[in-house]
């Protein structure tokens, strides 16, 4: 497997730590710079897999953002290596113009402000399309979700036997297995409606149906 060589151009102090946070968590390779001239020649100097710019940063007309936009689209090479990845951040205040010039020129974007899981899914993604990682985030949370529920049917089996009466797994089994917050709360939600129904059920059974 390549070594993971991410650059940010950022000039957002705050945005550069939240970056270097999370992307430092998957330990990937990862240099920040602030400034467009110095980007510049630190992207022609390294063997980047993936490039996250903020167009605050680059501009939208200037020879960086040219650049990028000509990385992003070309094809692979011919030696079969993959072409670097872009990814651009866009700051709230410039969305309304920067918006349609990046989807106008097919290039992938993330709003600011943004929420951290959601970045690095995105980076995963981008990367494992390079073949430089050989599963996204995405994919790992996505089969940690469906191996939570597996192991909540097998606590419903158990329950029968009188083991364990839970029909969904816990908090704790759920965030285990990488499971958003938002993800949880539906389980939960579905969890308490199917604690009514049954408690519904048992009501008509005692009541004759009536």
């Amino acid at each position: 497997m390549s070594t993971v060589n991410l650059l940010v151009i950022e000039d957002d102090s705050a945005t550069q730590t939240a970056l270097r946070q999370v992307l430092d968590a998957e330990e990937w390779r990862v240099e920040i710079v602030a400034a467009a001239e110095t980007a510049l020649q630190i992207l022609a100097s390294g063997d980047w897999t993936l490039v996250v710019a903020s167009v605050g940063t680059t501009g939208l007309t200037g020879p960086l953002y040219t650049i990028l936009r000509e990385l992003s689209q070309a094809p692979a090479m011919e030696s079969g290596k993959s072409r670097v990845r872009i990814l651009f951040l866009i700051p709230e205040a410039g969305a309304g113009t920067a918006l349609p010039q990046l989807e106008q020129d097919h290039l992938q974007y993330v709003l600011k402000p943004f929420n951290l899981h959601d970045i690095l899914e995105k980076v995963s993604d981008l990367l494992m399309d390079t073949g430089a990682i050989p599963q996204s985030i995405r994919q790992v949370r996505q089969e940690g979700l469906r191996v939570a529920r597996r192991k909540d049917a097998g606590k419903m089996v158990a329950g029968r036997g009188g083991r364990n009466t839970q029909m969904f797994a816990t908090r704790a089994d759920y965030l285990d297995y990488g499971t958003t917050e938002e993800e949880i709360a539906e389980y939960e939600r579905l969890e308490k409606e199917e604690i009514r129904r049954k408690k519904k059920n048992v009501k008509d059974l005692g009541s004759g149906g009536r």
